[in-house]
């Protein structure tokens, strides 16, 4: 069965788009001196592969790593387990004689007889 998890946001792309940046950072500092261009120009292709080289290694990292930072993924139960599933598994047994609603718009617990939801204020379809 498939499942939405949480996926691998950094990831090699953005570790290779991390190395475009350093090469732009390059030629900016290069055609700023050739140019005669102030001082703070070069500086700002510093800064540029600096933050280009570090953010490269920050995605490469992440996206090889075993504890990886992740937005979201859709995996397979056989590739790798659900953590929502284990974080969110149902009670074993229901109580009887509540009943509870979730707002549809925000997810907030409800009372059976709530019109509006009180955490974003919107009307409760019937």
């Amino acid at each position: 069965m498939k499942s939405i998890k949480p996926g691998r946001a950094p990831s090699f792309m953005g570790g290779f788009a991390s190395i475009f940046v350093s090469i732009f950072g390059i030629f900016w500092i290069f055609m700023a001196i050739n140019i005669g261009a102030p001082v703070f120009f070069p500086i700002f292709g510093i800064l540029f592969v600096i933050m280009g080289i570090a953010n490269a290694i920050y995605n490469f990292k992440n996206a090889t790593s075993q504890n990886r930072y992740s937005a979201f993924d859709i995996t397979d139960d056989d590739e790798e387990i659900d953590p929502l599933n284990e974080r969110f598994k149902p009670t074993k047994q229901p109580i009887d004689n509540i009943e509870i609603k979730y707002c549809p718009y925000c997810g907030n617990k409800l009372a059976k007889d709530f019109e509006y939801c009180p955490s974003c204020g919107k009307k409760i379809p019937d």
